[in-house]
């Protein structure tokens, strides 16, 4: 599968956040995300596997028990099940994968 950029199409789950699943195969996707400075990303969690890249600006993750400020060129992963949230530092913007395949996340 291949897929040009297009910057159409993007969802917003939460307020001041958009995704849009890019491409996917049988066992992960590819996600972007873009990310409104003051957004929160509520405390969840799902059995995927979840690993990012911050493309631009910064944002504090909490995994866990840890904490972390990720910006432009960090990345980060999440085991499944682990419950996570973020808070939105500044206008951000990350890629992140996930495996298995999440059916919530897949186009259409």
């Amino acid at each position: 599968m291949f897929a040009k950029y297009d910057s159409t199409g993007f969802i917003s789950p939460v307020d001041g956040i958009e995704m849009k699943t890019f491409v996917y195969g049988e066992n992960s996707l590819l996600t972007r995300f873009h990310l409104k400075k003051g957004s929160l990303l509520p405390l969840h969690s799902h059995p995927q596997e979840q690993t990012g890249f911050m493309i631009s600006g910064r944002m504090r993750l909490f995994i866990g028990e840890e904490v972390f400020t990720a910006e432009a060129g960090d990345s980060w992963s999440i085991r499944g099940g682990v419950e996570h949230r973020a808070e939105i530092l500044e206008d951000s913007a990350a890629i992140e994968v996930f495996s298995p395949l999440r059916p919530d996340y897949l186009p259409g």
